[in-house]
C-alpha cells in the first residue's frame, strides 16, 4: 500500500493536460493501486493521476457506500451528459480546507479503457457522475473552482490562502 502525496496548489502540473495512456501495463495497474490507496486515505470518492504528479490520463472513482469498489479509468471521455443537474459540495486535496457547491450533470456516459485494457462504456450517476466529471477536469488541467464565477473563485482562493496560513 502506497499513499502518495498530493501536489499543492498552485503546482503548474495541476494546470497541465495529462498524456493519453497507450496501453494498460503492470506499471499502470500499480499507479492505479497507489491512487486508490491515496483516495482511501483522504478519504475521497475519486482521484486523478495528475493530483499526485503522474501526468497520465488515469482516474479512480469510488462512490459506493461500502468502499472497495473503485472503478479504474484510463483515457476517460464523456460521451453524453444528462440535462438534469445535481448540486454537490466539491473539494480537492490539492487545495485543502476549502470547498464549493457546483452543479454538474446528474448522469454521464463515459468511455474509457478498463484495468484489462478493454474499451468500456458506462453510465455514472449521482455522486459517481460528479466525481468522474471532477477527475476528467483534472486530466484536462482544470480544477473544480474553474467552474465557479470569477468572484466566487477569487473568494475561494483567498479563503484557501488564509487556511494555509
Amino acid at each position: 500500500m502506497t499513499v502518495r502525496p498530493c501536489l499543492p496548489w498552485p503546482d503548474k502540473r495541476l494546470r497541465t493536460p495529462a498524456a493519453p495512456v497507450e496501453e494498460i501495463t503492470d506499471e499502470i495497474r500499480a499507479i492505479w493501486q497507489d491512487m486508490i490507496d491515496t483516495m482511501e486515505a483522504m478519504p475521497g470518492v475519486g482521484l486523478a493521476a495528475p493530483q499526485i504528479g503522474v501526468m497520465l490520463r488515469l482516474a479512480v472513482v469510488d462512490g459506493s457506500d461500502t468502499r472497495g469498489r473503485a472503478v479504474r479509468l484510463a483515457n476517460p471521455e464523456i460521451l453524453q451528459a444528462s440535462p438534469e443537474m445535481r448540486e454537490h459540495e466539491e473539494a480537492s486535496p490539492n487545495l485543502p480546507g476549502v470547498s464549493a457547491k457546483l452543479k454538474r450533470p446528474r448522469v454521464v456516459t463515459v468511455r474509457y479503457l478498463d484495468e484489462n485494457g478493454v474499451m468500456t462504456r458506462r453510465d455514472f450517476t449521482d455522486l459517481e457522475a460528479t466525481s468522474v466529471q471532477h477527475q476528467i477536469d483534472h486530466l484536462n488541467g482544470r480544477m473544480y473552482f474553474d467552474n465557479l464565477s470569477k468572484m466566487k473563485r477569487d473568494m475561494l482562493l483567498r479563503r484557501a490562502r488564509k487556511v494555509k496560513g
